[in-house]
């Protein structure tokens, strides 16, 4: 009995990993601002609803299977700790180009916080706007939130942490810009600009409308047959081959709100447009974990009002993997 409850346990915390941000421009039609359609958004997992592995345990994600090697033996994983002590970078200073306007695009949840992709013609991701360094150039393909941040700085991790991910010509991603976000006194006029929330899907367990108990012992009562009943209906499933209605629900899509307009300039201002920053040579933040990734991370830390900061956290769901031990990382480095 215990292994088919792990199983169903792993199944259940199992979702599809950092958002690529995969969207093409489409032409306008009316009446499709609201959609519960998922071709746009999609994960760096090749499979949005057989994802076989969870943040709670990305230590073993290197053992999952062989298209994993790289989490557990990679030389420059991420995230990593960072410090001031080792002082801030005094290369690869980014420059931004076609951040100063607005974007259109689509607001959706990648399954573990808020998440914008960017309008885009077919594989021209040019006209975006961009980062420059060194003599690279990468394009903003998207942004999503996970919870808590990622990276620690001197110990400390913030609430959330921004991922800007920039990709190049062919649309591969080579660079992240990362923002750590904590809550303040007032209000960020970046995300004071965003549409309503929206909720991750959720998976075994309460849905995000539903209701807290009654405190009714009947009710109570009914509520754990309930549950036994679903959790058998599952085992039932997995025994069978067949998928059951609680196992079905992993494959229900977020909502999508299309033509959303953004201005990206506030978020670039809410970090003094990276003027201090740590760089060093990481990779992706779940499976496959590919490596080759330059990434910045602001020191200055966005802060959003209380009330801004509640309702982020609101849509997401623990999205922040351990931290790699520092190998061939070259933090800061000409």
């Amino acid at each position: 009995m215990i292994l088919p409850l792990l199983l169903v346990a792993s199944l259940v915390a199992s979702a599809h990993g950092c958002a690529d941000h995969t969207h093409r421009q489409r032409g306008r039609l009316s009446n499709r601002h609201l959609s519960h359609k998922r071709e746009e958004v999609s994960s760096t997992n090749p499979s949005y609803i057989t994802a076989d592995w969870a943040y709670d345990a990305s230590y073993n994600w290197g053992a999952i299977q062989p298209d994993y090697a790289n989490c557990q033996t990679g030389t420059q994983q991420s995230p990593i700790a960072l410090s001031l002590t080792g002082g801030l970078s005094s290369y690869h200073h980014p420059t931004f180009e076609n951040y100063d306007r607005n974007v259109s695009g689509n607001w959706t949840n990648w399954g573990y916080g808020p998440a914008f992709t960017l309008d885009h013609r077919a594989d021209d991701y040019t006209g975006l706007p961009s980062v420059k360094w060194d003599n690279e150039t990468a394009y903003l393909k998207g942004w999503h939130i996970h919870a808590p941040a990622d990276h620690s700085v001197g110990g400390d991790r913030s609430k959330a942490e921004m991922h800007l991910v920039h990709v190049n010509t062919e649309g591969h991603e080579v660079a992240v810009l990362a923002i750590r976000l904590d809550p303040g006194t007032s209000s960020a006029p970046f995300f004071a600009q965003l549409p309503e929330m929206v909720p991750f899907v959720t998976g075994l367990g309460r849905s995000p409308d539903s209701q807290p108990s009654s405190g009714n012992p009947k009710s109570s009562s009914r509520r754990r047959k309930s549950r036994r009943s679903e959790l058998g209906d599952m085992l039932t499933g997995l025994i069978s081959s067949k998928p059951s209605s609680a196992l079905s629900r992993q494959n229900e899509k977020p909502q999508v709100v299309e033509d959303v307009q953004m201005d990206m300039a506030l978020v670039l201002e809410g970090v003094y447009r990276f003027n201090e920053f740590w760089t060093y040579k990481g990779s992706l933040t779940s499976p496959p974990c590919m490596e080759g990734i330059r990434w910045f991370v602001a020191r200055t830390i966005a802060f959003t009002s209380i009330d801004q900061m509640r309702a982020i956290l609101g849509a997401c769901t623990y999205s922040a993997r351990a931290e790699q031990e520092v190998w061939l990382h070259e933090i800061n480095s000409a």
